[in-house]
């Protein structure tokens, strides 16, 4: 058998095997693509009547905020369009929007659309398994992935033309008009999606290894020489806010931060934290949400209104800035929509290619052996 062979039936069995959960992958990955966009849309949805009056302090929004979720609050997020409400972060992922000049309740991020996008993003990383379960969906998406990659590969080795002649490399870059039959259109529908699709495929799913394994992560740190450390979400967890007549208040943090870009798109604020001399941060976002390089977080003293520190993408380590990287490079977002858009695209382009290529598996694998029965049977 020559190398080529083994290629060959090394791409057609991993691409059986892993098949169905690469389906599964590209298929929620295509829906969460503009999750971020569509999540923000719907924050609009309330009707938020500004009547011209003094906005409420932000040390008495984060009260309310406080009051009306049993203290599991943990920071306010402020949006620069002032008929956005402001959202109160509770736990990792809840939020309670509040009216910004009166505080009053509006609703909270409990909504079909939410729950979609939840239900997606788990069916995503772990087949939506509960308990138990989970740590098994991951490993199979994990190795799906890893799969995928391999199939990225044999596949480029398995269209690179024997000879690079234009009317031959051609063949395989669009799509052919008067192809014979169904056979001939999926192997080059396959051979089209697969080469436009490479370069982003190989950017989602190296990102993806990344985030599903450890080891992947930690080769990361020390291909930049750094030893490696456990990269976790941001969450809450935040203390109650700090008294407004001790020191300065969560409204003088805001203007801070409000004057410190006049570009800004929304602002985080979280409460403060600390014995003594209790600390509050600021982050200041002026892209879309989920670009770590158009963020900035101030943390200020409350006691007296001092900064005491900056910390950006820049500010961190270079092991550190590629791992935050490669996360959002994983759904495409850290180069804001277009990004979002391409990756998106190319989870479209992989439902064709897992579909051409079943098609031409079945073809290849099962037809001849169901000839082969009927033909025994009509011997018989």
């Amino acid at each position: 058998m020559t190398f080529r062979k083994v290629i060959f039936w090394s791409h057609l069995v991993v691409g059986v095997a892993a098949g169905l959960v690469i389906l599964l992958l590209a298929t929620t990955g295509l829906l969460l693509t503009y999750e971020n966009q569509l999540t923000q849309l719907s924050e609009r949805r309330f009707d938020v009547v500004l009547q011209q009056a003094e906005p409420i302090r932000a040390e008495e929004l984060a009260a309310r905020a406080l009051e009306e979720t049993g203290g599991k609050a943990s920071a306010l997020i402020y949006d620069k369009d002032p008929q956005v409400p402001v959202a109160a972060v509770v736990g990792r992922g809840d939020k309670l929007y509040l009216h910004p000049e009166t505080g009053a309740v509006l609703g909270d991020s409990d909504t079909a659309l939410a729950k979609f996008f939840e239900t997606v993003e788990h069916l995503h990383r772990w087949f939506a398994l509960e308990g138990e379960g989970r740590d098994f969906g991951k490993a199979v998406t994990g190795a799906a992935n890893l799969g995928f990659l391999g199939l990225i590969v044999t596949g480029l080795y398995l269209w690179w033309p024997k000879a690079w002649k234009w009317r031959i490399v051609r063949l395989n870059l669009w799509f052919r008009r008067g192809l014979p039959n169904a056979k001939a259109r999926d192997f080059n529908w396959h051979h089209v999606f697969g080469f436009w699709a490479i370069v982003p495929l190989l950017a989602i799913v190296i990102s993806g290894a990344v985030i599903s394994y450890p080891w992947a992560s930690d080769l990361v740190f020390r291909a930049y020489g750094e030893e490696p450390v456990a990269m976790r979400r941001p969450g809450g967890g935040g203390g109650p806010a700090a008294p407004a007549d001790t020191g300065v208040g969560l409204q003088y943090v805001l203007d801070q931060a409000r004057a410190v870009d006049p570009e800004w798109q929304r602002i985080t604020l979280s409460f403060p934290q600390g014995q003594g001399r209790p600390t509050t941060s600021a982050e200041v976002d002026t892209g879309t949400g989920r670009q770590p390089d158009k963020k900035v977080t101030l943390t200020y003293a409350m006691e007296d209104g001092a900064l005491v520190a900056t910390k950006g993408q820049g500010n961190q380590t270079p092991a550190r800035q590629a791992r935050v990287f490669l996360r959002f490079l994983h759904t495409g977002e850290v180069y804001g929509l277009w990004g979002q858009t391409i990756a998106g695209l190319a989870s479209l382009f992989t439902l064709v290619m897992v579909w051409t290529g079943l098609a031409l598996a079945w073809r290849r694998l099962v037809m001849p052996m169901l000839r082969g029965r009927k033909a025994r049977s009509g011997a018989a």
